[in-house]
């Protein structure tokens, strides 16, 4: 959301004009009373004394003060580092105008200290380089004010550090940027602020979520990437997706006998209105408990699963309340009637999956891996989709635009990287472009083996040899030795990825935030240089959605 109001470089340059005024006419008066009475008189030497040891008073009170200043700032920014259990701390920086990036951040640092981790939150204007530099780990929440300025009390922190780029190689962050697409320089300051940390060597955790007049979707997306970091998968969303009916309507395992996590083809469809999404846009999946574990839960506390709840408006049976919420403890629940276990539940947190299909295939395409925890379960989302939802079932889900992955609307060409299930956005990219004749694609994907792993092959090699897929390169970390992964056969292709660039080529990444996206930015600043990658960035023309 745009936070508006007059910028502070206004309001400081208009001060200073009538602090100037003023000192004007009141030096004007004073000449006019003592017009007759001014003479030189020498004021001896005692007098210079005096005022010199005045001056020089002023002038150590005056250091005195930067010196504490900057005491006070490295005991913050120690703070910052040595968390209270002795561990490293995250910092959660707000740059707010009217209050609404400092409640998120606020927000934001109170979801991570649910998941155990230590945090510090500070306004950017009381922050510098060097505290940044120390703290290491930094989220930053930003508001943008007035044609695309930063709010108020962070116009500081743009003048004294952000003319030039800082010393922040060891800084890792993350970055929520507020603002309205209803002005012309949406999320303006979160672009400048990413683009100064990018030139400062500072190295994204995730990329930039940019939240468009308070969009909650984008929120929950930010949440996601929060409990990614704190390994917190089962964090609570802030506001809970407003989900459709859908049903599943098919779910086929792709790679029996893979070294890797099963993956599954899923296809659903809509049980309400028809349903529309463009290429690159995203699902929020209402992730369900399997039917026996809540039937379990039921009979360890002697509980009816049929017994009809009201709760906000809503009537269905107990057992549907638990399926979809966290299911406490048995202890704690005891003694509790429905009504009152219903209002205390916690709903399961969305999980977020990439669309692989278009609307004119008839139905919405996933590509699913089953995910396992540490204690051998399954997980939340995973789980549900891939094994305990039955066919034919209901499934609770919600489309999410993602305007940062849409394609281009002219013919240039795409290069797609990705891997794994990175693969679903990849593929809904594929189709649409082959539907609007656009047949100047260049495919680059990895997986584990090229004899279970080779997701949606069928659809990929009937594109090569139609021509709607001008190259293809894949990459099995597991057919030999050494490992290949999707960034070595694009440093292999080094001379082809600088002709398409320079022909205008946009470059499309969708997949492993961990491993595959940092590579795969890596090689690209090899082969094309800092400055042209960042260039493509602003372009439009570098595009990731990882996770």
């Amino acid at each position: 959301m745009r936070e508006g109001g007059t910028s502070m470089a206004g309001r400081v340059l208009w001060g200073n004009v009538v602090l100037v005024a003023l000192l004007a006419v009141g030096m004007a008066g004073l000449l006019a009373l003592h017009a007759k009475e001014w003479e030189w008189h020498a004021p001896g030497t005692s007098r210079w004394l005096a005022a010199w040891l005045a001056l020089l008073a002023w002038a150590g009170l005056c250091a005195w003060l930067a010196w504490r200043r900057r005491t006070a700032q490295r005991r913050a920014a120690a703070s910052l580092v040595a968390g209270t259990d002795g561990g490293d701390a995250w910092l959660v920086a707000f740059a707010s105008q009217t209050g609404t990036a400092e409640q998120l951040a606020q927000r934001t640092a109170q979801s991570l200290r649910q998941a155990g981790l230590a945090v510090h939150v500070r306004d950017l204007g009381e922050i510098d380089a060097g505290l940044l530099a120390q703290a290491r780990r930094v989220l930053f929440v930003a508001s943008t004010t007035g044609e695309g300025d930063a709010p108020d009390r962070a116009a500081g922190f743009v003048a004294r550090q952000m003319r030039k780029p800082a010393p922040l190689g060891g800084l890792r962050y993350g970055l929520l940027a507020l603002g309205s697409r209803d002005y012309e320089h949406f999320c303006g300051f979160g672009r400048q602020l990413q683009h100064w940390l990018q030139h400062s060597g500072a190295t994204p955790l995730f990329d930039p979520v940019e939240v468009d007049s308070g969009d909650a979707a984008a929120l929950r997306h930010w949440q996601h990437h929060l409990s990614l970091l704190a390994g917190a998968p089962d964090m609570p969303d802030w506001k809970r997706p407003h989900y459709r009916r859908w049903r599943l309507a098919e779910r086929r395992l792709l790679n029996p006998g893979s070294l890797g996590g099963p993956c599954f083809h899923l296809a659903l469809q809509p049980l309400q209105d028809k349903a529309e999404w463009q290429a690159g846009d995203l699902v929020e999946v209402g992730p369900r408990h399997a039917a026996a574990e809540v039937e379990r839960w039921l009979a360890a506390l002697s509980l009816d699963g049929d017994a009809v709840v009201e709760h906000e408006g809503r009537r269905a049976p107990l057992r549907d309340w638990l399926a979809a919420s966290h299911l406490p403890a048995p202890v704690e629940a005891a003694g509790r009637s429905p009504a009152q276990m219903v209002a205390g539940l916690q709903p399961l947190p969305h999980r977020e999956y990439s669309i692989a299909s278009l609307p004119e295939d008839g139905a919405l395409h996933l590509l699913v891996r089953r995910m396992q925890r540490e204690d051998g379960s399954m997980g939340i989302g995973s789980g549900w989709l891939t094994e305990h939802a039955g066919v034919g079932g209901e499934i609770a889900l919600r489309i999410r635009p993602n305007p940062g992955f849409r394609l281009p609307e002219d013919g240039r060409p795409l290069i797609l990287v990705g891997n794994g299930t990175g693969l679903a956005g990849l593929r809904a990219l594929l189709k649409a472009r082959i539907a609007r004749g656009h047949a100047r694609n260049w495919l680059v994907f990895g997986e584990r083996q090229q004899a279970h792993d080779f997701f949606h092959r069928d659809d990929i090699e009937q594109w090569r040899r139609q021509g709607l897929l001008a190259r293809l390169d894949l990459a099995w970390s597991r057919d030999g030795e050494p490992c290949v992964y999707v960034q070595d056969r694009l440093r292999d292709a080094a001379d082809e990825l600088r002709q398409w660039t320079g022909e205008g080529a946009a470059i499309y990444v969708c997949g492993s935030l961990a491993g595959m996206a940092p590579g795969v930015d890596a090689v690209l600043r090899e082969v094309l240089g800092d400055g042209e990658l960042e260039s493509l960035r602003e372009q439009g023309r570098y595009r990731r959605d990882v996770y």
